[in-house]
């Protein structure tokens, strides 16, 4: 794909780790040419000031948001911005013509007032919202081919639906029985300093937070209600893990039928996943580990019956910060350009 064909792009919000993160694998992309990195905080400074390492391959300005000068340099637009800052930005790109995906919760609920009960806010684009498409390519490629918003799910929660979904989608499981054990690296909090995520506070510890209450509950809820026909209640815990990447849930559920073995199982996961060349059943008696995934846009799934309980127990693993942020974005992208689906996205782990 020579230079002429690249799809000039831009990222606002580039200085964080989802930021920094899409620059990363863009700048290696075949499809793209990133023209614009936009972010206020840091406006006017070289991204190579901000991230040293990239200096060699990285020579752009961090520019100030202007959505009028965004629009008429760009054809695609990733928004990694805090939630409550893509909404008052995304309807203006897209009235100008620019595919647009953002990395925030802002576009992934299909009920603005679900949003607004957990995120706050007063949204006035109830219209462009009522056209985005949720970002998670395994189980919505369809709808994200044809597509100009996307609404990219994070990391918690891609990596518990892709262990959640086949069981829904194939009425195996009684929803409400679902369990999701979540255990996340401090990457995940973001860039900005917050006393948890210091070294001293973080490592050798581990601990639960948004026990009961977390607000990805009713996005897992949201899908796994769409996946399953019906409303699905689960319950969802998240703990911070003292590691930088990697993300890892186990899922647990009552089987509707006890006489599911786990190989019955692992034929289905296989055939459920058969198209989607991101997602990796592991063989009876492999659980995955974060490692694995680590710098990939990879997802290891894991799976188990206990005939003791009659449950199913799920493990799935991703790099929260490619398959759970940015590297699912680029997914994304590539499916509505349609483009090879795997483009420029990392199948091969940092390992050890």
């Amino acid at each position: 794909m020579g230079d002429l064909k690249r799809l000039p792009v831009g990222i606002i919000g580039a200085s964080g780790y989802g930021g920094v993160q899409l620059v990363r694998l863009l700048m290696d992309h075949p499809g793209v040419e990133v023209v614009y990195l936009g972010g206020d905080s840091s406006a006017g400074k070289p991204f190579a000031e901000l991230y040293p390492h990239l200096a060699h391959r990285v020579d752009l300005i961090i520019e100030p948001i202007d959505l009028d000068e965004i629009a008429s340099r760009c054809q695609a637009v990733f928004i990694s911005l805090p939630n409550g800052l893509a909404y008052q930005m995304a309807p203006t790109l897209i009235s100008k013509g620019c595919k647009v995906l953002d990395l925030s919760a802002d576009y992934r609920f299909s009920n603005l007032e679900t949003y607004k009960s957990w995120y706050g806010g007063e949204r006035q684009d109830q219209e462009i919202a009522a056209t985005a498409v949720y970002g998670l390519p395994e189980l919505y490629r369809d709808r994200i081919t044809d597509a100009q918003l996307v609404g990219c799910p994070g990391c918690y929660v891609t990596t518990s639906l892709l262990a959640l979904a086949p069981l829904l989608k194939q009425g195996l499981i009684i929803p409400e029985t679902a369990i999701i054990d979540g255990k996340s690296g401090t990457s995940g909090g973001g860039r900005a300093a917050k006393t948890n995520l210091l070294l001293s506070e973080a490592d050798n510890s581990l601990a639960a937070y948004g026990v009961a209450h977390h607000r990805h509950t009713p996005e897992i809820e949201q899908i796994c209600s769409d996946l399953a026909g019906h409303d699905v209640t689960v319950q969802f815990t998240p703990h911070l893990i003292p590691m930088v990447r990697g993300l890892h849930a186990t899922v647990y559920a009552t089987m509707r039928d006890p006489g599911l073995v786990r190989e019955d199982l692992l034929t289905i996961y296989t055939a459920f996943y058969r198209a989607c060349p991101f997602i990796k059943v592991l063989p009876g008696g492999i659980y995955p580990q974060t490692k694995w995934a680590c710098g990939t846009n990879l997802c290891y799934i894991g799976v188990e019956v206990d005939r003791r309980t009659d449950r199913v127990i799920v493990m799935s693993v991703t790099d929260n910060l490619i398959k759970g942020q940015a590297g699912q974005a680029i997914q994304c992208l590539n499916v509505m350009m349609g483009w090879e689906e795997t483009m420029g996205l990392p199948q091969l782990s940092f390992y050890p």
